[in-house]
């Protein structure tokens, strides 16, 4: 499918607000979801932005031409066509963080391995998702490349330093990169911190959640 499921939108969306890039790599657009999402957040949330500045760079890598509308090119500064394998080495950009949601299952293990390698060649930071349980899907829409080809799993990024995994219950979501140490130390502290107020909620002392939802947002 040109898209992803909706149960990791948060996730995802977290950990790109928090690394922030000026230059992201958008690998598999489809229907453009990230790169729309990532405009939007990186963008119009800064309190310095004007309503149509673009201080951030978002390029994009699509195998299937045939999914690219106007939108994408109102989104994106550059999408390049083909296949991410061949379109990698030639990019000479150094990019903060490379997005790879819901793509890396279409490659065979060898070739995804490659991939991940050349990612993190030309990135700063890498954010990968790939489903827990894969299904099997064949082309669709006349593309070739919408067929699943390796289940992934935790297991398969044990070779990479610097990383951290995401919990989904749905996904597999991994962090890698320079930023790894940084953004897991937040992700954790914000997880412990609704944790408590879920449990504080649940005792029904309203007072502690006031004061840990004011302590949160600072």
């Amino acid at each position: 499918m040109p898209s992803s499921h909706s149960f990791q939108l948060n996730e995802i969306m977290e950990l790109i607000i928090e690394t922030n890039p000026g230059k992201l790599l958008d690998i598999g657009v489809g229907f453009g979801k990230f790169g729309f999402l990532s405009r939007e957040y990186l963008e119009l949330w800064d309190p310095a932005a004007s309503y149509t500045s673009r201080k951030h760079q978002i390029d994009g890598i699509e195998a299937f031409p045939d999914y690219l509308t106007p939108v994408h090119h109102q989104i994106y500064d550059t999408i390049y066509t083909g296949n991410a394998l061949d379109i990698l080495p030639g990019i000479s950009e150094k990019y903060d963080l490379i997005l790879m949601i819901d793509v890396l299952e279409h490659f065979t293990r060898e070739d995804g391995m490659k991939v991940l390698e050349l990612c993190r060649q030309k990135s700063r930071n890498v954010l990968v998702s790939v489903p827990r349980v894969m299904s099997v899907q064949e082309e669709i829409y006349g593309n070739t490349f919408e067929t699943h080809r390796y289940n992934w799993k935790k297991k398969d990024f044990s070779f990479i330093p610097d990383k951290f995994f995401r919990y989904n219950f749905k996904s597999v979501i991994c962090y890698i990169g320079e930023e790894s140490g940084r953004i897991s130390k937040i992700v954790s502290k914000r997880l412990m911190r609704r944790r408590i107020i879920r449990i504080l909620e649940y005792t029904g002392l309203k007072k502690p959640i006031k004061l840990l939802t004011c302590s949160s947002a600072t």
